[in-house]
């Protein structure tokens, strides 16, 4: 069984639509700036990529947007539209034969914001009864799958950045053990003042808020919000239903994990990584038309990454758009897939951003505009914080 993509949802800083998306991404404009959601004065870094003016009141319904965290109403809002992006009519299919799955590392954070300051300053000192639910990182997957009714195999998958790919990877498994149609992907929103704090603590966030992947001036990342949302299906059964598209087959993908020190990162991990995506998609290094990668904007990750590239294609396109939308963990590496399978289906190579002068080691083929190529086979990779490791081939569907 073949896995393709036949649908995308993006709720992201750089758009709430896949052309709106695109646009910014081909025009390399920035969407990072001050941190609006809260009052981030008090905070070392207070810039970030937000989603702005995002709004689902009439969408979700009342008793549930009590129950839920600014996190799942992006899920809502993401899949609502990968699903009609599909044409996908939920109530011909066998709810067995669909499945969610979805990757969260912090869960419902303005939710659990809300709780917290009601814990310590309210006289009765306890929280909502929703805590628990709407806090969890796997809320979004359980909140879709009653949301949809999906009764198939359906999971949360937890590696930091690497969970945006990680998805794709198990969702693709999912379809080729038979279960014919997922709905997955990656969000996350990380801006309240705990999560702040929190990932602060890492030591990781840029204290110029700047964000300059591989540069000289890389100094850390700005955080950001959002995601994307895809249907996931078997081939034949996409073209039996007669889908009007279809984007890009997931062909090949690998999962490694350092096994050091999160201080270290591994070249040679997050290369056979990519190694083994290529021998699982059949697919030759000279063959892969743009590489895509983390961009985590640390010197030592970047050069590591730069190597693990060199190392396993030599010479090859790279464009990334972090920098415009801030990393936004599992939901980052998941808005990385739209952007290659929109450039498959526009025959364009984004311009990479963030790059002014490149750093000792990261000499990389960055892409200086945007161009129009042939585009049919594209390399994403990611880490997550501790060592994970993943990447994944998409392939042009002819």
């Amino acid at each position: 069984m073949t896995a393709v993509i036949t649908g995308i949802g993006v709720v992201a800083p750089s758009g709430r639509t896949t052309g709106e998306h695109w646009a910014t991404v081909c025009a390399g404009e920035s969407r990072v700036g001050p941190i609006t959601l809260f009052d981030p004065s008090r905070y070392r870094t207070r810039t970030a990529g937000e989603v702005k003016d995002f709004d689902v009141m009439g969408d979700v319904d009342g008793r549930l947007l009590v129950q839920t965290d600014r996190w799942t109403w992006m899920g809502f809002d993401a899949a609502a539209k990968a699903l009609a992006d599909a044409r996908l009519d939920l109530s011909a299919v066998d709810p067995y034969d669909f499945a969610v799955v979805q990757a969260s590392s912090s869960g419902g954070n303005h939710f659990g914001q809300g709780e917290l300051q009601k814990l310590w300053s309210k006289p009765d000192r306890r929280v909502g009864v929703y805590q628990s639910i709407a806090w969890f990182y796997a809320a979004t997957t359980g909140q879709l799958s009653i949301r949809h009714q999906a009764k198939g195999p359906s999971n949360v998958l937890v590696s930091e950045s690497a969970g945006g790919l990680d998805c794709l990877q198990h969702a693709a498994r999912l379809v080729s053990r038979g279960t014919p149609i997922v709905l997955t992907g990656g969000l996350e929103a990380p801006l309240s003042p705990y999560a702040l704090t929190c990932q602060l603590a890492s030591g990781r966030l840029s204290p110029v808020d700047e964000y300059r992947p591989f540069d000289a001036a890389a100094s850390g990342y700005v955080p950001g919000e959002g995601g994307a949302v895809f249907v996931v299906e078997d081939l034949e059964h996409a073209r039996a239903r007669g889908v009007p598209v279809i984007y890009a087959e997931i062909a090949g993908w690998g999962s490694t994990h350092d096994g050091t020190h999160a201080g270290a990162p591994s070249a040679r991990q997050y290369g056979r990584a990519m190694k083994l995506a290529l021998d699982r998609a059949a697919t030759r290094a000279d063959e892969v038309d743009v590489v895509i990668p983390d961009a985590l904007g640390i010197p030592a990750y970047d050069r590591a990454e730069a190597e693990a590239i060199k190392d396993v294609f030599g010479s090859v396109a790279v464009t990334t758009h972090k920098s415009l939308t801030g990393r936004m963990y599992q939901g980052g590496a998941a808005l990385d897939a739209v952007t290659a399978v929109l450039a498959m289906r526009n025959n364009t190579v984004p311009v990479s951003t963030g790059v002014s002068e490149p750093a000792d080691g990261c000499e990389l083929d960055f892409v200086p505009s945007t161009t129009e190529s042939a585009v049919d086979n594209v390399l994403i990779g990611a880490r997550g914080f501790d060592g994970y490791n993943s990447s994944v081939v998409l392939r042009r569907v002819a």
